[in-house]
């Protein structure tokens, strides 16, 4: 699993994993399916790019997200 996960995300940087998570549910649902308060309370890209780069819990969830989003 490990390696297919690394396979999916090369060559995606965070800031465009977010992009199309947040342009495909929107940020309510992006907040509903990963309950973090970046998600949650006045998201912007900005802020929860901070947070993600400081919480490797909290990335791991959008990345988990964006594999299973993606064929």
């Amino acid at each position: 699993m490990r390696q297919k996960k690394a396979d999916a995300l090369h060559g995606q940087t965070l800031e465009m994993i977010l992009n199309r998570l947040v342009d495909h549910f929107g940020w309510e649902e992006l907040g509903t399916r990963i309950r973090i308060r970046c998600f949650q309370n006045d998201p912007s890209i900005q802020s929860s790019l901070k947070f993600l780069r400081k919480t490797p819990w909290a990335r791991e969830k959008v990345e988990a997200l964006f594999v299973r989003l993606r064929p």
